[in-house]
């Protein structure tokens, strides 16, 4: 195949990149990915800058006449067959026109006993008075979830704080409840609780085990990082009172229960990949996430431009290493590596990402619906009650209406569908709002991705050989 003289390519249709010993090519639109080479990636510059016919003359004394005409035809059977600088067609697209609950996160509890330095919900209150949400609220929460999630037949709640722990009680029953309430319903509802670990104890590791509950486990990495970040009320340190918690847990859990050790690095720790692999490697917890802290730039512990290289190099460290674990038998899960060149979300998950303010809510310990947990407090967006239902059904029409295709920053950015626009609180507090997104974490967001490429396209080659 020839490319036509003059043919305009659009460069944010695709996304190229070398990662150690991987020239990596992602068609952006189609989701597909190629393993190429540096001189390909040449290639692919020269068009960039000067065009087709201008970019194949200049290879062709770069690398010769038959290699150059290798590179160009190479791509231009791609492009034929739809798999390189593919079109956009979102023709299958149709968005909702009333939000559809299919997840809720229940806020047992507006208190903590811990006071992380850089927490966001005001060491556990929220900007207002600490308290427990009681039984009563929590029914109501889990009556509102069966009726707004309509035909939906999977459901589900994550008990949230603050520490949740602290009304453990009401956990049990609200979780009994739910279970109950879904079964008479016909539907299927998953119970997560995210907790800090204090006072995970025997009891509260038999009822997750007996009753299949999901648990988030906050946990900074290394004991120094930890305890500086996330010290109790009084100041002292917490690692050794959580960690042989967490590790009970893990030793009891059944094969198929859901955990995820759940972290946060600061400007205090942008070497962060080492707080993971202390996870992975001396305490042998391996299912991790590690999440950028999001803070005002006044924070002592915000992110700042000049802590990127390291950060861009923590992503590097982790990589290598999650490669080697994997290549050694001893392979963890780290959620911001897991990619799938297969099996991708569907169009309007592409296009839509998170499901705040629609199809996901939070829900304050006195009853109020707010569009996520990072809402909760500001009566900005409160949306409604548990009892009253969305009274400003307007809040749920502008979240979901806020995709990839109302944010111009989004539409011209390689990673667009896989992130789909970032998130909406993230956007509305350090962005420019709802429709333009927070460019800090789109530049981490980015790396992570070219990571996760990176490894997938390694598993894939592993196995090619494999199978030969």
């Amino acid at each position: 195949m020839r490319i036509e003289t003059g043919t305009a390519l659009d460069f944010s249709a695709v996304h190229y990149f070398t990662f150690d010993d991987l020239s990596i090519i992602l068609d952006v639109n189609s989701g597909s990915v190629h393993v190429a080479d540096e001189d390909t990636l040449k290639f692919l510059d020269l068009v960039k800058a000067h065009g087709w016919e201008t970019a194949q003359t200049m290879m062709a004394e770069a690398v010769g006449p038959e290699d150059a005409a290798e590179i160009a035809d190479g791509l231009a059977e791609l492009i034929e067959a739809g798999l390189l600088f593919s079109p956009a067609d979102f023709s299958d697209y149709k968005p909702h026109t009333e939000p559809i609950v299919k997840a809720m996160c229940l806020h047992m509890a507006h208190d903590c006993n811990l006071r992380c330095r850089y927490c966001f919900a005001d060491t556990g209150a929220y900007g207002g008075p600490r308290g427990l949400m009681s039984l009563e609220t929590a029914k109501a929460a889990l009556d509102f979830l069966m009726k707004a999630s309509r035909h939906r037949t999977h459901v589900e709640v994550d008990f949230f704080g603050g520490e949740p722990l602290l009304n453990f009680k009401v956990c049990k029953e609200a979780a009994r409840y739910g279970r109950a309430l879904a079964e008479k319903n016909g539907k299927v509802l998953k119970l997560t609780l995210t907790t800090n670990g204090v006072l995970m104890t025997d009891e509260v590791i038999r009822w997750a085990k007996d009753n299949q509950i999901d648990l988030v486990l906050s946990l900074d990495g290394r004991q120094k990082v930890h305890d500086y970040m996330r010290p109790f009320v009084g100041g002292g340190p917490s690692y050794d009172r959580v960690i042989p918690r967490y590790q009970a847990f893990i030793d009891q859990a059944d094969e198929d229960q859901w955990y995820y050790m759940r972290g946060t690095y600061t400007h205090f720790n942008t070497d962060f990949a080492k707080d993971v692999i202390h996870m992975a490697d001396d305490l042998g917890f391996d299912r991790l996430s590690m999440e950028p802290v999001v803070a005002p730039a006044e924070a002592p512990y915000a992110l700042t431009e000049a802590d990127k290289p390291a950060l861009m190099a923590s992503y590097d460290e982790l990589t290598r290493h999650y490669l080697a674990a994997r290549e050694k038998g001893k392979g963890y899960d780290f959620y911001h590596f897991n990619v799938d060149f297969d099996g991708g979300p569907c169009l309007p998950k592409r296009l839509v990402g998170c499901g705040s303010g629609h199809d996901y809510l939070a829900v304050s310990p006195e009853g109020d619906l707010y569009p996520c947990h990072q809402f909760v407090g500001d009566e900005a967006y409160k949306m409604g009650t548990v009892r009253d239902g969305i009274v400003h059904p307007e809040i749920a029409e502008d979240f979901q209406k806020a995709t990839v295709l109302t944010k111009p920053v989004c539409m011209t950015c390689w990673a667009r569908f896989n992130c789909s626009g970032g998130c909406h609180a993230n956007n509305i507090r350090y962005g420019g709002g709802l429709h333009e997104p927070y460019s800090f974490g789109c530049d981490l967001q980015r790396k992570r991705i070219e990571c996760a490429l990176y490894l997938e396209a390694k598993r894939l080659l592993a196995e090619e050989e494999t199978a030969e």
